[in-house]
């Protein structure tokens, strides 16, 4: 059975959407000061890597393995860094790297629709 297209553009943007979010790591702000040690900005540093690759993992797992359960949470995933996108946002005001991870959650919402629409519909098992 061929990929449907709704998957194949699930796939495709959540993919551009995770290469943007490592783009947006690494123009992160990594000036140490009083609230953030060296120590702590490579432990949030690897971190952000670390959660990139099970990311990237969850896409697979979702497109090609035809797992549901990866999508969804991946659709919690996004809810969630959408939220913290905007406290940030609130917080430090519009920066490179949040307006980087802005055109990131596009991708991701607009990748998240196209895997519950459309020939993407049975696709996913249980």
């Amino acid at each position: 059975m061929s990929v449907p297209s709704n998957i194949r553009r699930f796939e495709a943007l959540l993919y551009a959407s995770l290469m943007l979010d490592a783009l947006s790591v690494a123009v992160q702000d990594r000036t140490p000061n009083a609230e953030m040690t060296e120590q702590m900005i490579m432990t949030r540093t690897l971190m952000a890597g670390v959660m990139i690759l099970l990311f990237v993992y969850l896409v697979w797992l979702a497109a090609l393995g035809r797992k549901n359960w990866p999508r969804l949470l991946l659709t919690v995933a996004q809810a969630l860094s959408v939220i913290g996108l905007a406290r940030i946002i609130a917080q430090n005001g519009l920066e490179l790297d949040s307006a980087i991870e802005i055109v990131s959650c596009v991708l991701t919402t607009i990748g998240l629709y196209f895997s519950f629409t459309g020939d993407a519909k049975g696709w996913f098992n249980a």
